[in-house]
This record gives C-alpha cells, structure tokens and sequence, in this order.
C-alpha cells in the first residue's frame, strides 16, 4: 500500500532527503520510501520507481513529498516523528555559532569578509545564484551539477574577466588554506598546490601525501568539465596562476580525467614556464618520459609520490614500491574481477589498469554505470547517475553495493572483488562496518563451497578524517578483506593474484621543452586572496558549514530556498525586475 505525505514549503537540500530515505529505511513495516521535493523531474522519478501516486500531482517545488509503501497505517506517526527529529538535528548540524540567514542581501551583509560562496542546492536553480554571488565579488565553489555547458562557459568567463574563480559546477572536493569543502578529507596543511577536474581524484592524491607524511596548501576543484574543449580551462589555468605564485606552496600538481588535446597542451605549456616543479596525470594516458620540472604520472598514487619526492628534492622514482601479493588458491574457473566503486575516477583508474593489465578490449562502456565490462570482467561506477537519481550516492548508502556484493560473491566465476571505501566529510560514518558483515559471510559460504574469494579494498581517508582511517581498517581487516595503500596498489594487488603482474615502468628524464622566452601573467589580487581565505557563505546543505567550521573556518549559512515556487519561467522575470529596480 502506498501512503502519500505532503509537507507544503518545507525545502530540503538533496542530499538531506537522501539520508532522510535512509533513515526511514532503516524502521520496521516500511517496505520501500522515498522523499524528494515535488518537482517535475522527481515526479517523474517516483514514475520510474513505482512509488507515484496522484496526490503529488498537487505538490510543488517548494513541498517535501514522502511515499511509502507499507503494510499497516499505525506507522505513519512514528515516521511522522522521525521526520521532525532528523530534520530538527539537520538543522542544528551547524553548530551553536553559525549565523543563519534566508536572503542573499542578509548572506552578503553578514559575510562580507568571506571570499567564497559554496553553492549545493539544485543544478537546475544554481546558474542565477552563481551570477549573483560573482557580482558581489565572490569566488564560487558550486557542488550543484546539471547546470548547463552554455552557462557554465558564460559563468567561468564572467568571473575570469572578474579575476574570481568558479570552482565547479559539479565540483565535489575542495581544500582551500587547509579548510575542507564539500565531499573531502581531513589532510594535513602542507606545500602541494593541487588542482583537478575530478572530485575523487583530488582526494585519492591528497590523502596519499597525507600518509607519506607531506601536506597540501590547496585542491581547487574545477568541476569534471573544465578541461573540456568548449570551456577550455578556464578555472585550472586561473588556478596554476594562483598557485604559481603562492609562497606556501613549492609544488604543483594537476589531475584531471582525458582532457580536449588543445586544452591539455595549454595547461602543459603553462606548466613549462612556470618556476615551480609541477606533476600531472591525465588519466587515460600512458607517459612515457618526463621533462625536468614537469614529471608525468599513470596513477594517482604516482602521482602523489613523485610530488612529495619533489617537495622532498629526492631522486625521482620510476614506479612506486609494489607490495607483496597475497596468496589466493582459485579454482581454474575463477578468473574474473568485479569491482564495485563509490568514487568514478578511482573507477575509471581501475579499468585503465585492468584493461591494461589484462589487454582486454572494452564492451560496453558506460552502460548501467559499466566502466569496464569484458571478458566476465567487469568495473561499475556506483555514483553513476543511473543509481543515484532519487537515491542516496554510494558514499553515504551502501544498500546497492552490498546488492552487488553478494552477486558477485555467489558467481562461481569470481576471484577477487575490488572496493573503495572513501571516508571525509559528508560520507557515511562507518562504512566499514556496513560492509564487513557481508564480505565476511561471502568469504565464509565461498570457502565453504570449495572456493577461495579474495576482497581487495583501499581506503581513501586519513586518521584526521570524521570516521579514522585506522579505525576502518581494523573493521575491514577482521572481516578478511585485503587492505591496499592506494587504488592502483589494490588493482595491481588483482592482477597479480591472477597471474598477471604489472610491468615495471621505465621513462626518460628530457630537458624542458620550452623554446620561447615567456613571463605568466600574475594573478588577480582576488586570486591571491582566496588562497588565504578562512570565511565561506554556505549556500545549502548545513554539513558543509559543519566541515568548515570544524577546521576553524568562519561562516554565514544561507538557507536557500526557490522562489516563486520553483517555477524557472517567474524566477528570471522577477530577478530582471529586480535587476532594472536596482539600476534606477
């Protein structure tokens, strides 16, 4: 039986909808449930998930819409209390000194000092509130995704003409003066500048220079689009710039997922006549030499070392110290990787490898969230759209990847299982122990059929982080899973156990090809002062205030909310009236 509940102007940021879900999940007589604002594109979720009924028909943007699908009407009052309880400790997640606001004019009164807005509120609303936070002088980091390409390349123009940065859209992992935003980690304050086009890949890179015992200054996250030919670098080049001549910070390192070949040989170009030693990674590519002062990475933990090894002013290595392969006695049917991710670069790295080490020829790409899916073998992205409309991401729910789990476990064909478990802010606060009880069970009924079942995992985190690296790592490892430093570490880890080592690397040191005397530009005095910046305007979800204020951050949270009812059509007349309102 379905049970519809509407609550009218209660506007919830998605991702506290999402744990919302979880919650009510978890309570005895509840079936399935689902809550999501009542917006056209959520209606036609709900459509999609079977769990429509007609009375949303009378929801708006503005209303929280909660179906459930349960068997007895008694319920209905204890989720109506759990709804209140959550949502009240939502609200408190700030702390005692955050100063909470409803307008921009009140956000922009009050955090005058702040250099930065952080935007997490719906893609589809954020272009406007970008606008309006690049006109008051402030730099944007924008989590929201779904804005448009068109309004992404105006806006990045907008504000480099401004000599601001806009980090994103779909920006998920920041370090701004040593200040965690977003999805990231609790990493130690150093002397790497890192920038990337990719959210996970920032934070697989950091933590490693987190556990080789360096820090980071700075991860500016440019949103996963920026390296693209129509929006041509604009943020990271604007970043290289900044972080080029920052005093704090010695080396540079640059991530991103394949990049346009125009926008790439500008980044590289920019890179070469720089003073300070730079890495990069351009995952998907194979390099085959480095040039003095500009050293090429395969791997994100490659990556990570060779920038401490630079910091450090130590012999460049040329393949990062492997560990010893586990012993696995697979039958001869077992023979096939699964991998199952909540983080898609390090997804994407994984097949990069696998199809390398394997010399597998892909399938079906980026089918069903496949990143790789040939020859039994297969690489899922659990953060892929396609699992995460209307439902918690794989960092915070791990409902669909225990699913996956105990397929993969129950395949006779299966000999290793591949995971991330990727700890920091905004994640689940014990994944570990939501997974262990599943892996142990597999490895138990495996062994128990006559087979061995190796789950190889790497942790993305720090012993700074909410959750404690090591705390997660005993849980993992009492439950038998076998523990990698880094990604590709666990991925090699794979293939070795199936009679496939990785070989080892070999490049060249080259002279720097820079045939052309060329100054960089300075940056914008604006530039330079975010690198210092300790004071955020948090536009949305409260957990982000929490993340700042934990590292000493100061921060106005605005709690955004759509107007004229989340109508698009009456939100740009009213802001024009506004517009020509303040021009007179």
């Amino acid at each position: 039986m379905l049970h519809t509940i509407i609550q009218k102007n209660n506007y919830q940021d998605s991702i506290v909808l999402m744990l919302l879900t979880n919650r009510l999940l978890t309570i005895e007589g509840i079936n399935n449930a689902s809550v999501m604002m009542g917006t056209p594109a959520n209606k036609d979720i709900f459509k999609t998930g079977g769990l429509y009924t007609e009375e949303m028909n009378n929801a708006t943007s503005n209303d929280m819409v909660l179906v459930l699908d349960i068997e007895e009407e008694e319920i209905i009052e204890t989720v109506l209390s759990e709804i209140d309880a959550f949502l009240s400790d939502q609200s408190n997640s700030a702390g005692e000194e955050t100063q909470s606001v409803k307008t921009w004019e009140k956000a922009l009164d009050l955090g005058k000092d702040a250099k930065v807005a952080v935007l997490s509120i719906p893609g589809t609303m954020a272009a406007p509130e970008i606008e309006t936070a690049l006109a008051a002088g402030k730099h944007v980091f924008c989590f929201s995704d779904n804005v448009s390409l068109e309004e992404e390349v105006r806006l990045k123009k907008m504000a480099h003409e401004q000599g601001l940065l806009l980090m994103g859209p779909d920006c998920g992992t920041g370090i701004l003066n040593g200040i965690p935003v977003a999805f990231t980690n609790a990493v130690r304050k150093g002397k790497i500048g890192v920038v990337g086009a990719s959210g996970t890949g920032i934070q697989e890179v950091t933590t490693i220079i987190h556990k080789l015992g360096a820090g980071v200054t700075q991860a500016i996250g440019t949103g996963g689009r920026d390296l693209k030919e129509a929006v041509g670098g604009i943020t990271m080049k604007d970043s290289i710039l900044a972080l080029e001549h920052d005093p704090d910070t010695e080396v540079i390192v640059v991530i991103s997922k394949p990049p346009a070949p125009r926008v790439r040989d500008e980044v590289l170009a920019l890179l070469r006549r720089g003073t300070k030693p730079a890495v990069t990674i351009f995952l998907g590519e194979e390099p085959t030499d480095h040039e003095e002062n500009l050293y090429r990475a395969y791997t994100l933990e490659e990556a990570a070392q060779l920038a401490v090894q630079l910091l450090h002013q130590e012999q460049i290595g040329l393949e990062p110290v492997k560990e010893e392969t586990a012993a696995a006695a697979f039958g001869p049917e077992q023979q096939k990787i699964k991998a199952y991710y909540s983080g898609g670069t390090l997804a994407y790295e994984a097949a990069m490898l696998v199809k390398a080490g394997l010399n597998l020829e892909q399938e079906d790409a980026h089918q069903e969230g496949y990143i790789l899916k040939a020859a039994g073998h297969e690489i899922i992205d659990l953060g892929d759209d396609i699992y995460t409309q209307g439902k918690p991401h794989p960092m915070i729910d791990p409902t669909k990847r225990i699913e996956l789990l105990k397929q993969a476990g129950e395949d006779p064909e299966t000999a290793v299982i591949l995971l991330d478990i990727v700890l920091g802010y905004g994640s689940h606060q014990d994944m570990a122990s939501e997974l262990a009880p599943t892996i142990k069970s597999l490895k138990e009924a495996a062994q128990a059929a006559g087979r061995e079942l190796a789950v190889i995992a790497t942790i993305v985190g720090t012993d700074l982080d909410p959750q404690d690296s090591n705390e997660q790592a005993e849980i993992l490892t009492a439950a038998g899973v076998i523990l990698c430093q880094s990604n590709a570490q666990a991925v090699k880890q794979a293939l070795a156990m199936l009679g496939h080592p990785f070989s080892p690397i070999s490049r060249k040191l080259l002279p720097r090809a820079v045939t052309t005397a060329y100054v960089l530009p300075e940056p914008s005095e604006k530039s330079r002062e975010l690198l210092a910046n300790d004071a955020f305007i948090n536009v949305g979800l409260r957990s982000f205030a929490e993340a700042i204020q934990a590292h000493h951050g100061q921060v106005v949270q605005y709690d955004w909310q759509p107007i004229a009812g989340g109508n698009v059509t009456l939100q740009k007349a009213l802001r024009f009236l506004a517009q020509v309102s303040l021009s007179e």
